[in-house]
């Protein structure tokens, strides 16, 4: 299986438990990795046999930028999900999403969640 990386997107959402963070934001970045049959575009050079990157961008700041969730685990669980169910070609999928500032008194370069789902055979979702 082939691979698309989106790798460093940025947006800006309202997520996190502390009603500061609700209130105040922060930066997110949205890293993507997607398992998908590259083959066709590759030999045709055919934008309707891939994935198009910007729609990737377009749905992800959709989320990021959307609702708040308490969690960035859930926040990468429904990027996960949501380009799995909008785009059919992709058979699996990493996400991760980096909180660089959480709202504590500590140094660190931030907080990195990691997901991984792709297709059970029979339309549903799994972790991988």
């Amino acid at each position: 299986m082939d691979l698309m990386k989106v790798i460093g997107m940025r947006f800006y959402g309202y997520h996190g438990v502390f009603p500061e963070e609700n209130k105040l934001g922060q930066q997110y970045y949205v890293d993507l990795e997607l398992s998908l049959d590259l083959d066709q575009a590759a030999r045709e050079d055919d934008l309707e046999a891939t994935v198009n990157y910007a729609e990737l961008h377009a749905l992800t700041k959709s989320i990021v930028e959307g609702p708040p969730f308490k969690l960035i685990e859930a926040l990468a669980g429904c990027i996960a999900s949501r380009l799995l169910e909008t785009y059919t070609r992709i058979n699996e999928v990493t996400v991760r999403v980096t909180k660089p500032h959480p709202p504590f008194d500590i140094h660190f370069d931030g907080v990195t969640i990691e997901l991984r789902r792709k297709r059970d055979g029979h339309g549903g979702i799994i972790r991988a």
